[in-house]
């Protein structure tokens, strides 16, 4: 997330970002979480932040080396970010950001 000038007043403007949780995610960090200041943050790097808040939840998300479980499903917008691309994939104000388990059912 990066700060930038309103171009009218000049001053600072925060970004906000919506990150929601999904199933057994929703469980441990909450169904959504609004975050706010930052500069300049991956998905991957927002996602972690947010979640190191609750061990528990960090720890169903990512492995031992802070990578993503291969299993997680991360949506920007709506469309679905490979978990390998989210080290590199920017988030913008006003993003929405959802984390899902691994769907199942029948």
């Amino acid at each position: 997330m990066r700060e930038h000038k309103n171009k009218i007043t000049g001053e600072e403007e925060k970004m906000s970002i919506k990150i929601r949780f999904f199933a057994r995610f929703r469980e441990l960090l909450g169904t959504e979480i609004i975050v706010e200041g930052g500069t300049n943050l991956t998905l991957a790097a927002l996602v972690k932040s947010t979640t190191l808040k609750n061990r528990e939840g960090y720890d169903a998300i990512f492995d031992g080396q802070g990578r993503f479980h291969e299993f997680v499903i991360l949506m920007q917008n709506g469309k679905r970010i490979d978990i390998s691309d989210a080290e590199k994939t920017p988030v913008e104000n006003g993003d929405d950001i959802a984390v899902f388990p691994p769907v199942a059912g029948g």
